[in-house]
């Protein structure tokens, strides 16, 4: 007879959505972790100085304020308490210029001169149909959507490339908009689908605001576990799993860890033949991330760099595109695209009282060992002259060095997997239940599966409703 009804392996979002899921529905659930807290890439630590707190992986969260897992919590009753910015996100430009996503279409596509109706016209559908188009964008690409023609609208300007995107804006304040939020993918700028991360983003952007989270994005994991073990769910935290037959007899196992992992766990019970389309899983870039403790605010030439938590750091969109385009290539670029995030503009509690805390990274070569800080710092130094003299601390990340502290950033890949057509389409593998392992019983539950990486946990939603409808019965 099995030990529990499920074990869930890692702690990260979408392992503990999984397992709320899975008691919500009555399932007696086990979270094994190895760290010793939970969280996966939501952690948050004192990585520079006493008093400092800097989110250890994810820090800005556009996705959770839209997905059907966390809009069904009540999120200040467990300690996630949300802050927002006047402005989404922003980015600066040469000539102490900024361009900036602000809380209505109509306010950004007033700032952008001659591009302003072109831009209202591409985004007010969006952010007005947004519920109808992330229902299906969130969910695991199988089942049939309930509004077709909203996502059909989304799909059409969203499949093409964001140098596609752009070409019916003029201006680079514009097109740089666009290409700060695309060059989320983690892919260069003329790959498909790479329009689509941007307008999603943009129009979260325009309904939702980018928050972080009050205190540390450590917040959001101590949240639902706290909520599992309220559920009668049992957390283990400390157990490094090397093997599935480490774990206690289940019906149903849930790994909330990369293909490779789920390979690696599985040892002999997993033929060559039937492992060989997981280990070709391919990661996505990696990311070098640096974190600063700073004697003051960023000093940026833009006034409207200061009143936002985001920002998209390299300059013009054909900037952009250079930096994705070298790392597509497997090369450092000179000029990196720098995902910057400052959350004491909103959040003080992050650093001692006039200080601030400052979050960074930029897109490397998958396995990087490059130090990339100072070219991050000569592209921050661009948009605000004096940034160094601010800097009371920093530590380095490598994307090698990533994986190393979190094996589910597999050469420093935080989207669980490269975003290509090929990926986002059959991810992890081409099976019908994207979730389902070869193994019996056993299921994928990480960003590597649909819809893929963020904080929103969908991932772990779609497996556990796999699970309740293959092992348990329920509808």
């Amino acid at each position: 007879m099995p030990d529990v009804d499920a074990v869930v392996v890692g702690s990260g979002p979408n392992g503990l959505a999984a397992a709320l899921t899975l008691l919500r529905a009555g399932v007696g659930v086990e979270v094994v972790e190895g760290a010793p807290e939970v969280g996966g890439g939501t952690r948050t630590e004192a990585l520079t100085l006493e008093g400092f707190r800097h989110d250890v992986c994810s820090a800005v969260h556009p996705l959770l304020t839209v997905s059907p897992f966390f809009r069904s919590l009540d999120l200040p009753a467990l300690g996630i308490v949300l802050r927002r910015a006047p402005v989404a996100f922003a980015h600066p430009l040469d000539g102490g210029r900024a361009v900036a996503l602000c809380g209505n279409v109509a306010e950004t596509a007033a700032r952008l001169g001659g591009d302003g109706p072109a831009y209202r016209g591409l985004m007010q559908p969006l952010v007005e149909g947004l519920d109808r188009i992330v229902e299906p964008v969130l969910g695991p690409l199988r089942s049939l959507p309930r509004d077709p023609r909203a996502l059909a609208r989304f799909a059409l300007a969203g499949l093409p490339s964001a140098r596609h995107a752009t070409r019916r804006f003029s201006t680079d304040a514009a097109r740089a908009l666009v290409a700060g939020a695309a060059a989320h993918s983690m892919q260069p700028l003329t790959a498909p689908l790479t329009a689509g991360f941007g307008l999603l983003l943009g129009a979260i952007g325009h309904a939702a605001g980018w928050p972080v989270v009050q205190g540390g994005s450590a917040a959001i994991a101590e949240g639902l576990a706290g909520e599992v073990r309220r559920l009668g769910g049992v957390v283990h935290t400390g157990r490094w799993v090397t093997s599935l037959a480490e774990l206690p007899r289940a019906r149903a196992v849930l790994l909330d860890v990369s293909p490779r992992q789920f390979v690696t766990l599985a040892g002999s019970g997993l033929t060559r033949r039937r492992a060989r389309p997981w280990v070709r899983f391919g990661p996505g870039p990696g990311t070098c991330k640096v974190d600063w403790a700073l004697d003051g605010p960023v000093p940026w030439r833009a006034e409207a760099c200061g009143r936002t938590v985001t920002l998209h750091v390299g300059g013009t969109f054909d900037d952009v595109a250079r930096s994705e385009a070298a790392v597509g290539a497997g090369r450092h670029p000179e000029r990196p695209y720098v995902l910057l995030a400052q959350p004491s503009v909103v959040d003080p509690t992050r650093a001692p009282g006039g200080k601030q805390t400052l979050w960074a990274y930029c897109h490397v070569p998958n396995g990087s060992t490059v130090d990339m800080h100072e070219r991050m710092e000569r592209q921050i130094e661009r948009f605000a002259p004096g940034f160094r003299d601010r800097v009371l601390a920093r530590t380095v990340r490598t994307a090698a060095e990533a994986e190393r502290h979190n094996p589910n950033l597999l050469g420093g890949d935080v989207n669980g997997g490269a975003a290509t057509l090929r990926q986002t389409a059959f991810r992890p593998v081409a099976r019908w239940n994207p979730y389902r392992t070869p193994l019996e019983g056993v299921y994928l539950c990480s960003a590597s599966t649909p819809p893929g990486g963020g904080v929103h946990g969908m991932c772990g939603v779609g497996a556990a409703e796999s699970v309740l409808r293959d092992r348990f019965g329920k509808r």
